[in-house]
């Protein structure tokens, strides 16, 4: 089976290292939405690699976590990005224990935040 490799979210496009993820949070955050905190660094590879970081402190629930690690990945796949390692960071509560775990309305803000995020990556036509 031959899967065109932008769709697919193979381990070269993850960061999954203590060390990789050191060296892109040492740099200063490169975009904020009302939720998440972007980090990003050029990679000098020819993909772009991803690493979400959501604490439990700021999603309690394990449903709300995994969901937003879904729709980072599913919109990370389909943004074209350069050689970049993209870390994305929650950065203020989602929900409290007595809310819904996940809804349609939360998955669709985070959704709209994030993908405004990554917008804001793509290369300029003119780049260098």
């Amino acid at each position: 089976m031959n899967r065109d490799r932008s769709q697919d979210f193979a381990r070269d496009r993850r960061i999954v290292k203590t060390d990789e993820f050191s060296s892109v949070f040492r740099l200063r955050p490169v975009q904020r939405s009302a939720h998440f905190v972007l980090y990003t660094r050029i990679n000098n590879l020819p993909h772009a690699r991803l690493g979400v970081v959501a604490a439990k402190r700021l999603a309690p629930r394990a449903v709300t976590r995994n969901a937003i690690k879904r729709v980072t990945r599913e919109l990370f796949r389909q943004t074209p990005l350069p050689g970049l390692d993209c870390i994305v960071r929650l950065a203020k509560p989602v929900n409290t224990k007595k809310a819904p775990a996940s809804t349609a309305a939360l998955k669709a803000a985070m959704r709209r935040e994030l993908q405004q995020l990554f917008q804001t990556q793509k290369l300029p036509e003119a780049a260098p």
